[in-house]
């Protein structure tokens, strides 16, 4: 007779109980009127030069803080301190994600008095971090011209998650074979409700939108009751 084993759906299992941590931790990030932001994309993709970019575009209009994660180094965290950014390292022990309680330890390390936006910027990966809720209350993406308009045929969860979908470096479109449409037409088939958004961190063309888009996203979660 053949002897019945037993099966343990782990990952599922992992999950649910980060998909129940989230929700604790925005309810605790409700209590506190802190706006948390997931920033994902690929390495290379420009989200460092757009966060420096966006910290001057929102300078007097809230107060920001950023969170860097890593699996090694504070490179990113220093270039945010030496731009005048109120920053913090997270190391995440050569996991390519963060979760919500990697999140959380994060945040409190980081402190949240006194903050209203916070930007995680999550490790460059277009795969595990799209997995894992994080607690943020909004999830961003950004997409590189270099990298090519097919991405979110490719890597349909990240487009899936995100709320916002920033096209990035416009200003070599020129020079690389990307139709902004197509790449806005593939994400909407992923997730027709996602914003989208065309900038260039470099030359600061559309960080202005990408200020306001934060802002009025930050006021109305907020105004929640």
């Amino acid at each position: 007779m053949e002897k019945q084993i037993r099966v343990i759906e782990v990952k599922r299992s992992i999950f649910e109980h980060n998909d129940l941590d989230a929700d604790r931790l925005r309810g605790e990030l409700k209590e506190k009127n802190i706006f948390l932001l997931n920033l994902m994309s690929s390495p290379g993709s420009g989200k460092t030069t757009t966060l420096l970019a966006l910290a001057k575009a929102l300078n007097g209009r809230v107060k920001l803080g950023v969170m860097e994660a890593d699996i090694d180094s504070a490179v990113d965290a220093q270039k945010m301190a030496e731009a005048g950014i109120r920053t913090i390292q997270i190391h995440t022990g050569g996991m390519c994600h963060l979760d919500a309680d990697m999140t959380r330890q994060g945040l409190y390390e980081f402190g949240m008095d006194g903050a209203e936006v916070i930007v995680l910027e999550n490790v460059g990966n277009l795969v595990c971090p799209a997995e894992f809720d994080t607690g943020a209350v909004k999830n961003m993406t950004i997409l590189s011209v270099p990298e090519g308009d097919d991405k979110p045929l490719k890597y349909p969860l990240m487009y899936e998650t995100c709320d916002l979908l920033v096209i990035n470096k416009i200003d070599v479109l020129p020079y690389f074979d990307f139709d902004v449409k197509r790449a806005s037409d593939y994400a909407r088939q992923r997730n027709p409700d996602i914003d989208i958004l065309t900038v260039s961190a470099k030359t600061g063309e559309g960080i202005d939108a990408l200020a306001d888009w934060i802002v009025a996203e930050a006021k109305a979660w907020m105004k929640q009751g």
